[in-house]
């Protein structure tokens, strides 16, 4: 059991096994493509010229066709109309820009969801979606997964050998379609069988003897209700991580059709919402890398200081790049805002430099292209007021597309000076990881203990530290290298087997310097509780025993003491009791277990491991936890304010301000600047070759 079990995750959780190096796409000299989408079948073809003229004019690199065209690609089942994607595509070529194709089937036409009404999602109440919106249709409809690969198979046969086509992007923005239909129900079981091979050790697994919930075959199980109070929560627990592997296997169905009738030259990827909590996101095998969207200004994302929000969260683009670059050889951003948007609670205007801080933010992230939807801002549809590179007369750039030209120019400057990739060696020395495994964020909200928790926050307050620090951040799982970071923090990792603290004791006893957080090993990877003391086999780990966690009501916080400083807390804490040589950093100053340790550190073999046993309001102490790791470690850091970020790719370094002050920026000695000044503006940057 313990093996199929390790077999399954390392299929669900290992990086891509590509069937090419995806670097020789994108060579090293050309830094980052820049490209926008087009939708030739929204316009008049009249004005196709003009607008793919005025593109390449603009210095676009490529374009990108197909994403939502299904019916006009099949206007009748079996009947393909390509002639006006081949006169599109032409254009295109006629001024140099190059060819993304995208399959359509985030949007399936009319007469294929009235033929086969078993596409469409059902909801839990037994409803189900129409056609006229987008993603409607069911990723576990097998006829859909079928039927699907007749029109892609076309458009692969078609394009497959044309060299104006560099790629191909799958599906728009996938994501977990929860179906309740027949298929979907029929397809879980099948999916369970497969992953634990008798109905004996899913009981096992699900903890079935509690409640009477014992299964005699696989054929009784029905996929959970989510309304439903007390549902088995490993129940729930697999039932995401299958609908999660329904998307990801249906990417994998669609490349693997593309990959039969195209060239090597051309790469296939998918464009991915950056969510941490979704496991679909690196677990398809068949891309040659992966993309993400990123929209920053849409009225929910305040940034700093009282206009922050026009230009947005500094971390939004920084974690994105983070999260995604460790999972394939190369990233690219598929979707970049190109200014304001119209579907966000409140969608106000950029601030005036905002786009071009944002296209710089995916340069210093690493990203080998990044492409902005879109090139013509829409006159009809649900997307009407979103603009687009060019105004809504077709003729005048928008002020995001002037942004988007004059990052292009600043990057052809940038070509001229490309000599390399290198980094300094004290940003070097800063490099690290922070394992993440979104297995523990969706049992963690599956099982919250109290609604002053979230993941994502908690994650939050240490990765905002590290790039104040001007640390270069990975988000790692847990079958990737460990070993070549200097620092590894290991944030709530609730469900933890053996193997991985074996791993960990390995990695701090070897030299490396580990930060762990509350809610971290308290489960075995079933997310069963150990049968020991709460979180026992970490003990060894950590140097301490972990006598109970407390949660506190949000009216009545208290507080941890750090260096003659109060920081409170409400979410989580866990009260410490050390082995002896094992330093306490802070404690505990309110209520009966006033004194006692929450935050403790220790050396271990050639490193060190550092316990932070509470999670708390503004982040302050995790700051300073932080602070004194890498203090103890003799790595150097920066000390950045909130909304500057620096970054270093290409032997070239970038500087930006998300703050609402001006910052001057240390440019190191013998440097080159070649784009801005040292002292850069809210939403300006600072580029800088280094010598």
């Amino acid at each position: 059991m313990k093996k199929m079990i390790l077999s399954i995750s390392l299929l669900l959780m290992v990086s891509f096994l590509y069937s090419q190096s995806a670097k020789r796409f994108y060579p090293a000299s050309e830094l980052i493509s820049v490209g926008a989408y087009y939708y030739p079948e929204h316009w008049d073809e009249s004005v196709w010229e003009r607008d793919l003229k005025q593109m390449a004019k603009m210095g676009f690199e490529f374009t990108h066709y197909g994403e939502f065209a299904w019916a006009q690609l099949e206007p009748e089942e079996g009947k393909y109309n390509f002639e006006w994607l081949d006169r599109a595509i032409a254009l295109a070529d006629k001024y140099g820009l190059k060819v993304i194709l995208c399959t359509s089937t985030a949007t399936p036409p009319v007469w294929l969801v009235r033929k086969y009404a078993e596409v469409l999602i059902t909801h839990e109440d037994g409803t189900r979606m129409d056609h006229g919106a987008r993603q409607h249709a069911s990723f576990s409809s097998t006829f859909y997964r079928e039927y699907s690969q007749k029109m892609i198979a076309e458009l692969a046969k078609r394009y497959g050998n044309d060299e104006r086509v560099i790629g191909w992007q799958l599906d728009n923005e996938p994501r977990m379609s929860i179906d309740y239909g027949p298929d979907a129900h029929e397809r879980f079981r099948v999916w369970l069988k497969e992953k634990y091979g008798t109905i004996e050790a899913l009981n096992k697994a699900w903890g079935n003897d509690f409640w009477s919930g014992l299964y005699n075959d696989f054929s009784q199980i029905n996929i959970p209700l989510h309304s439903q109070w007390g549902m088995n929560i490993h129940q729930r627990l697999d039932h995401t991580r299958f609908a999660d592997w329904e998307t990801a296997s249906f990417m994998d169905k669609q490349a693997r059709t593309i990959r039969k009738h195209i060239t090597r030259d051309q790469w296939i990827t998918t464009n991915y919402i950056p969510m941490y909590d979704v496991r679909y996101i690196g677990q398809s095998r068949e891309l040659d890398f992966v993309t993400y969207t990123r929209y920053m200004i849409y009225g929910e994302g305040l940034g700093v200081g009282r206009k922050g929000y026009r230009i947005g969260e500094p971390l939004r683009i920084a974690m994105a790049n983070d999260y995604f670059r460790p999972l394939s050889e190369i990233i690219g951003v598929m979707e970049l805002q190109p200014g304001q948007v119209n579907w966000g609670q409140i969608n106000p205007q950029p601030l005036p430099g905002a786009v071009r801080l944002w296209n710089w933010h995916v340069f210093a992230g690493g990203s080998k292209f990044t492409c902005t939807y879109r090139f013509r801002a829409p006159l009809y549809g649900y997307e009407q007021y979103h603009y687009g590179i060019m105004d809504f007369d077709g003729v005048r750039p928008s002020p995001g597309g002037l942004e988007f030209q004059q990052f292009i120019e600043e990057i052809n400057l940038l070509r001229k000076h490309f000599v390399g990739l290198d980094v300094p060696d004290e940003y070097r020395k800063r490099y690290t990881g922070v394992l993440f495994d979104p297995n523990n964020a969706i049992a963690m909200a599956h099982n919250p203990q109290t609604t002053e928790w979230h993941t994502e926050n908690h994650v939050l307050k240490y990765y905002k530290a590290l790039k104040s620090f001007g640390a270069p951040v990975d988000f790692v799982r847990d079958t990737m290298d460990i070993s070549k970071y200097p620092v590894l923090v290991v944030p709530a990792y609730q469900q933890m087997s053996l193997e991985l603290i074996e791993e960990l004791t390995n990695y701090a006893s070897n030299g490396g310097h580990l930060v762990m957080t509350v809610r971290t090993g308290h489960q075995d990877p079933y997310g069963h509780l150990w049968e020991a003391p709460y979180a026992q086999p970490i003990y060894n780990l950590i140097g301490s025993e972990i006598e109970f966690y407390d949660l506190l009501m949000p009216h009545a916080p208290d507080h941890v003491k750090m260096d003659g400083e109060l920081h409170s807390w409400t979410s989580w804490g866990e009260i410490l009791k050390p082995f002896t040589g094992t330093e306490a950093w802070a404690t505990f100053e309110d209520d009966f277990y006033a004194g006692k340790p929450a935050v403790i550190w220790r050396n271990l073999g050639r490193g060190t491991v550092t316990y932070v046993g509470v999670d708390t309001h503004d982040g302050q102490l995790e700051h300073k936890v932080l602070t004194r790791v890498f203090e103890r470690a003799g790595i150097k850091t920066e000390s950045y304010p909130e909304g500057i970020i620096v970054e270093y790719r290409d032997s070239f370094g970038i500087a930006m301000n998300y703050s609402d002050k001006n910052y001057a920026v240390k440019i190191p000695s013998g440097s080159q600047i070649l784009v801005g000044q040292p002292n850069i503006a809210p939403a300006e940057v600072v580029v800088w070759k280094i010598e």
